[in-house]
């Protein structure tokens, strides 16, 4: 691998200190999506780091604290040599050559307890599991008293981290902490370790439909699309992404999970794999979305043997995921310097739906466009808008007069 990166100096990556681990890594960057450029640039940024230290040896373990300390270098690049310090410490990871600093102590070890729990006991997904993960470490670090162990937790430590969050999460936000911790509290207590009760939280309410209407003008979707030039590849894929969201109404995390083989070229419609529903939904696709895709995969795709329709433009060439086409949308917004504050990749979606019932189409029809299983769920698409309410109202009748009532 060497060989072919460095045809003219790549005996002097052999000969380095950590040769067999620089061989390794390039193979790794390589299988991991990495584009040629980028992937010469970290072997040569770790040749150099590794070269320069005598704690590293190779064939033997490699401390983690050791790496931090010498891909911190005096230099204009310097975050370009920590972020190669990153990755080579993924690398070393994986082929179990990171040696980690223990952290073995009774809380730790009441995590990972914990984590096993959630994930053979109550069977939550992966997403799921980090999701708890990330509320727990966040109650230790903030929430329990530095001087005082969770067997001496009181309500009131309970309740003033709550209030500490109510202040940086919505009401609909601060639901999904409450119910982590409940789970925590209740853990904790059925194990001995904190006090039994603490798990009695009171939840904020939120009521469906309490927000305005989320939808966009749609002069303004129009606008947004109209402000990618279609120039790189990028501008290519931002656009192909917020059409079908605009114009189809898919969802951010639909649309990641978008294959090659979802478009059927011959029957022109598109096949989507709903994670929310758990079902599937074939769409068809109109001509102009159809040319826009034939072209998006000639000129922007980028050469990859992933299956999956929309892929991450620079290196490492990877999926991108609903986090990233979320990312997408507040890019664009910013770059076409609409007044879209507080919109989010969501408002694309609303705005399909009301631009449909605007345009005389059922609310049934509506929601199986949407993937919607109840009414319901679609009605909160379809907001009040008092415009519509005008065109609907029914003239005033007339009194009748001369007549004799009773």
């Amino acid at each position: 691998m060497l060989c072919d990166l460095f045809p003219r100096f790549h005996e002097r990556y052999e000969r380095s200190r950590c040769g067999a681990e620089l061989e390794a890594f390039a193979v790794w960057l390589a299988e991991h999506g990495h584009l040629r450029h980028p992937l010469r640039l970290h072997l040569r940024r770790a040749k150099e780091v590794l070269d320069r230290s005598d704690r590293f040896q190779s064939g033997e373990m490699f401390r983690e604290a050791d790496l931090r300390e010498a891909f911190v270098v005096a230099k204009a690049d310097a975050y370009l040599y920590l972020c190669t310090g990153r990755i080579f410490a993924r690398f070393l990871a994986s082929a179990n050559q990171l040696g980690v600093e223990a952290h073995d102590d009774a809380l730790s070890v009441l995590c990972r307890r914990y984590q096993r729990y959630l994930a053979e006991v109550r069977g939550l997904c992966a997403q799921s599991l980090k999701h708890h993960g990330s509320t727990v470490t966040d109650f230790l670090a903030r929430g329990k008293p530095s001087d005082r162990g969770l067997c001496s937790l009181t309500a009131g430590d309970v309740e003033t981290y709550l209030q500490l969050k109510s202040k940086e999460n919505s009401r609909a936000s601060l639901q999904h902490v409450i119910a982590h911790l409940r789970a925590f509290l209740r853990y904790c207590a059925d194990h001995g370790e904190a006090p039994v009760g603490l798990d009695v939280i009171d939840t904020p309410r939120v009521y469906r439909g309490e927000l305005p209407p989320r939808a966009l003008d749609w002069t303004t979707v129009r606008k947004l699309l109209a402000s990618i030039r279609r120039r790189s590849p990028r501008d290519w894929r931002d656009y192909a992404i917020l059409h079908l969201m605009a114009y189809y109404g898919l969802r951010p995390s639909e649309v990641a999970a978008l294959r090659l083989d979802s478009i059927d070229w011959k029957a022109g419609t598109l096949r989507v794999e709903q994670c929310k529903t758990r079902s599937v939904l074939i769409l068809p696709l109109a001509d102009r979305t159809l040319r826009l895709l034939r072209r998006y995969l000639q000129v922007a795709r980028p050469g990859s043997d992933l299956p999956q329709l929309f892929l991450r433009i620079r290196s490492p060439i990877k999926v991108l995921r609903h986090y990233g086409v979320i990312d997408v949308f507040r890019y664009r917004v910013v770059k076409s310097g609409l007044p879209l504050d507080g919109a989010s990749s969501y408002s694309l979606r609303h705005s399909f739906a009301m631009r449909l019932l605007r345009r005389g189409v059922g609310v049934k029809a509506i929601g199986d466009l949407l993937g919607h299983r109840s009414l319901e769920a679609t009605c909160v698409y379809l907001r009040i808008d008092t415009d519509m309410l005008r065109t609907v109202a029914l003239p005033v009748p007339a009194p009748v007069h001369g007549g004799s009532h009773d």
